[in-house]
């Protein structure tokens, strides 16, 4: 029996209707908008880089690139993309920690031949030797050239999230560890579908101008897939932090990529998320040169290109100025990302935004700061999802966190919260005493020494700066860290994600 349950109505409504399509309850997730001409897909699969098995991690990604960048029974990956190519279409692959989302969009007059192959994609992969050798290459090659060589902000995060997480299911990366993926064979990935990739596990999203009978179709078609007889993985449980814990990845780079963090336990749908992402948005919002951090760090000074901070995590944050969809965890850490910094600013910068984050932790917004960046959310917020696929997206990850519109509920909270809760929400789930620090750098043993010796780090500019910019300049210079030598850890940067 399929339940029903409409919430809006006019041109846009977003529906979730609950299926049994196996023998457990699961859910198709609908956002019809019946003037949009193309029709989105969200095929959600509740599985993700957690459920690689120990010395197998990139297993999940591996699979679901077989999916999506391979053959299928019916056709070649040549053949798919023939295909696709005149409909102006295509499908893709995302793997987080806990959800594959297979996605795409196609023109509705395209709708029959593209949800046959998309559909063939999920249920017929071919599962061919040389699609493997190939996807399986590519893979190395980024684990091994690309995050390690060629995109150090990617790296310095990366570092950080295996850092905090150490010994948890989310500490590598969604691709994996080149050792582990060296080790994967096509039959691995087959086990891994047979396994994860079941009825039970599915959740179907729809979203766009479509007809009722598509959702039935996807429905008949996703049910041939076999039931799950796998248990759920537990929330990660990363360890206590005591003091500042420091990880410097030694690299011959011009630059440093700094990023630290700690976890947070608190998630969307909980008042307490809300008046956070109030108080994160005027502190470091992502890409906005209005945020406190980048005025301090960017603006007055130009040590960089931005200066960021977050309380979910934010993938590809170099390539996209709104959040993606469909990364939703049982666990986050709060995050302040600096972009590089001159080697020679690494320090001062290190200073620079751990004050500001006591300066918040101690003091709170003001009612002034706390309305202005209300103001600004109210705008700022509706373009988190501008399309139909990224409100679909934002519909899947309500249905993860059990809760319902998550995109109305910012603009409800924003109207709701006072500056107490906000302050008092940085009181209970911020601090600035307990974090780790990831640090890409060249020369990292002095680095070390300085960090350690707390030794002051002035900074130099090229062009005059105002009096009241050099006098903060001293306190900065002179913070202290305390930071115990057996607690910063030097690592070559090719020994990072090999095992």
């Amino acid at each position: 029996m399929w339940k029903t349950i409409l919430i809006g109505s006019g041109l846009m409504a977003l529906v979730f209707a609950l299926s049994c399509i196996g023998p457990q309850d699961k859910q198709v997730v609908e956002y019809k908008v019946k003037t949009d001409p193309t029709v989105s897909f969200r095929i959600w699969f509740q599985v993700g880089s957690q459920n690689d098995p120990t010395g197998k991690e990139g297993l999940a990604a591996l699979t679901a690139s077989m999916l999506v960048e391979a053959a299928t029974e019916t056709n070649s990956y040549d053949q798919i993309l023939e295909k696709l190519y005149p409909m102006a279409a295509g499908y893709g692959a995302s793997v987080d920690k806990e959800m594959t989302v297979i996605s795409g969009r196609v023109h509705k007059d395209n709708l029959d031949g593209y949800v046959q192959l998309l559909t063939d994609a999920i249920l017929k992969p071919a599962f061919k030797q040389e699609d493997f050798d190939r996807i399986k290459t590519n893979t190395l090659n980024y684990l091994d050239k690309s995050l390690r060589y060629s995109n150090d902000e990617a790296f310095g995060k990366e570092t950080l999230y295996q850092f905090v997480f150490e010994g948890t299911p989310y500490a590598h990366p969604e691709y994996g560890l080149i050792e582990s993926v060296r080790n994967i064979t096509l039959e691995h990935v087959k086990t891994f579908y047979q396994t994860y990739f079941t009825r039970d596990n599915v959740v179907i999203g729809i979203g766009g101008g479509y007809d009722k009978s598509l959702v039935a179709q996807l429905k008949d078609s996703l049910s041939t897939l076999p039931p799950s007889v796998t248990k759920p993985v537990s929330a990660p449980k990363p360890k206590s932090i005591d003091g500042l814990k420091v990880r410097l990845v030694e690299k011959e780079t011009e630059s440093t990529a700094i990023s630290m963090g700690f976890p947070i336990d608190v998630h969307r749908g909980e008042r307490d998320f809300y008046a956070l992402w109030i108080a994160n948005s005027w502190f470091g919002e992502h890409r906005n040169s209005s945020s406190h951090l980048y005025q301090v760090i960017r603006e007055a000074r130009g040590m960089n290109y931005g200066d960021y901070s977050y309380i979910e995590c934010f993938p590809n944050g170099w390539a996209r100025r709104f959040p993606a969809p469909n990364a939703a965890r049982r666990q986050q850490i709060f995050e302040i990302w600096i972009r590089p910094v001159q080697n020679a600013q690494a320090h001062f910068a290190t200073r620079a935004a751990l004050r500001e984050l006591k300066l918040l932790v101690d003091n709170g917004l003001t009612e002034e700061q706390f309305e202005l960046t209300r103001k600004f959310l109210k705008k700022y917020h509706l373009h988190y999802a501008k399309t139909t696929s990224d409100k679909l997206g934002y519909s899947i990850d309500d249905a993860f966190y059990g809760i319902q519109d998550h995109l109305q509920t910012l603009n409800k909270m924003l109207d709701e919260l006072t500056l107490e809760e906000v302050n008092a929400a940085i009181q209970k789930h911020l601090q600035c005493d307990n974090i780790k620090i990831a640090m890409i750098t060249q020369d990292a043993k002095n680095m070390k020494k300085a960090l350690v010796n707390d030794t002051p780090s002035p900074i130099e500019y090229a062009a005059p700066k105002p009096e009241e910019i050099l006098e903060e300049d001293q306190e900065i210079g002179m913070f202290s860290l305390d930071i115990d030598e057996e607690d910063v850890e030097i690592i070559e940067a090719d020994e990072m994600f090999v095992k």
